[in-house]
């Protein structure tokens, strides 16, 4: 029974092993993305006090967003290293990168947590918490913090179980959790009376069952096991993984920093219905990523083991098949922001000022948003096939080295201040594009063709 569910990532149809790992892969993240909408839906309607716990609670997720980031820095960069071990045969190697991995998650849910307990208010009023917000704020940190080692095993290691084939487990994963916390929402809100308090309880306990979820099933029912013999953190196993997951980490975590720079330029030129604007911008460019992410999720293990078995067409049609998907997303989000986009913001406003000026920026913001499908799945493959130097090289570039600098810089070079703001988005995404694909080009031929080389030379 249990061979019937694991997936041959070394034989078979590219297409439909990619169409098999993908599409649980975007269902998980569109069901994370409704799951966190429906959980600020439950927070705003408390009577009273929606409006004024629902922007607390909303201060929380720059730190929010730093502890997933810390379980994208193991997971993904760990699960790539066991999938390439795996493909070269190296099961007792892969499991080893999977203990070591658990067991360093461990050790920085302690440290995230400690940290956070200690420094949470300062922190809440640095990332903008008011003396009418902060109670809230602080009431649901306190309390999600207390989770964070559930929020590490859960996302950390669900990377390892989708990135063995097990794309179905990893998206039921998501979808345990996501439905407990829709489920106890209300009750712990509105039936116990428990306000924020009780959407913290609610999102703490769904992770804990996630975290159960993805341990049982690495302990006894995986084809990579979690095993106490690997628990000794080795340095030549953590280090690679680490380097890897750099990027992921930095793209994660550097996205508030990104919605901080907008905003406060936004709020100094344009103010209120401009921030109104971005949020319903950013809203959208979840939309677009999340699929994306899902995507190149499917594509990882095919890339990474067959990577690591040194078979380079499956790596060469994975990364195509991946490529052609990722950018046909991006191509059909591109049309209906350029067409339709009063359609697009109704789904968040209806207010008409801030609809009109949304639908001005959207034609600026996602001019020529069709090629975040090439970024994407360029950026990710460098991650599945283990190259971590070029990852965090264009993970860095797109965001730090580009976008948050010509957000300040723009505006001096333009009448229109708030136009400057938002062109910055398309030129540094052409820009990122243009050297991504370039480096990528270059460095995929590179790697291609040294391992056919190494394939015909006799053993």
């Amino acid at each position: 029974m249990r061979k019937q569910k694991e997936t041959d990532l070394g034989h078979g149809s590219v297409g439909r092993l990619l169409f098999r790992l993908a599409v649980p892969s975007v269902t998980a993240q569109l069901v994370n993305m409704l799951y966190n909408i429906v959980d600020r839906m439950y927070i705003g309607h408390i009577e009273g006090i929606g409006a004024v716990a629902l922007t607390g609670v909303g201060v929380t997720f720059p730190i929010i967003m730093i502890i997933s980031a810390f379980s994208a820095l193991i997971g993904m960069g760990g699960a790539p290293r066991a999938s390439i071990k795996m493909g070269q045969g190296d099961y007792d190697g892969a499991e080893e990168t999977l203990g070591n991995c658990f067991i360093v998650l461990i050790g920085i849910s302690v440290a995230l947590t400690s940290f956070f307990l200690v420094f949470r208010r300062p922190l809440l009023l640095l990332f903008g918490a008011s003396e009418a917000t902060l109670p809230y704020a602080d009431e649901y940190l306190t309390i999600y913090v207390c989770g964070t080692i559930f929020v590490q095993i859960s996302l950390g290691m669900n990377y390892f179980i989708s990135s063995q084939g097990y794309a179905t487990i990893g998206m039921l994963t998501v979808l345990i959790g996501a439905i407990t916390n829709i489920a106890l929402d209300p009750i712990f809100i509105f039936s116990f009376h428990m306000g924020v308090k009780g959407a913290a309880f609610a999102t703490v306990i769904s992770q804990a069952v996630s975290a159960v979820w993805v341990t049982e099933f690495l302990l006894r029912r995986s084809r990579l096991r979690i095993r106490g013999k690997y628990f000794r953190v080795r340095k030549a196993i953590i280090t690679p993984a680490l380097a890897l997951g750099v990027s992921p980490f930095i793209m994660q975590s550097t996205e508030s920093l990104l919605n901080i720079a907008f905003n406060s330029s936004l709020q100094k030129y344009g103010g209120d219905l401009a921030v109104g604007a971005m949020t319903i911008l950013s809203s959208l460019m979840q939309i677009l990523n999340m699929p994306l992410t899902g995507i190149t999720q499917g594509a990882q293990p095919i890339i990474s083991f067959n990577y690591g078995a040194q078979n380079t067409d499956r790596v060469r049609k994975a990364f195509k098949l991946c490529i052609l998907c990722t950018f046909g997303y991006a191509t059909l989000f591109w049309l209906l922001a350029m067409l339709i986009p009063e359609t697009l913001v109704s789904v968040f406003n209806s207010d008409p000022e801030l609809t009109s000026i949304t639908v001005w920026a959207m034609r600026i913001y996602f001019a020529t948003v069709l090629l975040m499908g090439l970024q994407t799945g360029c950026q990710q493959t460098f991650v599945a096939i283990g190259q971590a130097k070029a990852s965090l090289f264009l993970a860095l570039l797109r965001k730090i080295v580009l976008l948050i600098p010509l957000i300040f810089i723009l505006p001096n070079f333009f009448e229109d201040k708030v136009f400057a703001i938002f062109l910055a988005e398309p030129i540094s995404d052409t820009l990122a594009v243009i050297c991504t694909v370039s480096l990528f080009t270059y460095q995929f031929r590179k790697i291609l063709s040294k391992m056919e080389n190494n394939r015909s030379i006799p053993s």
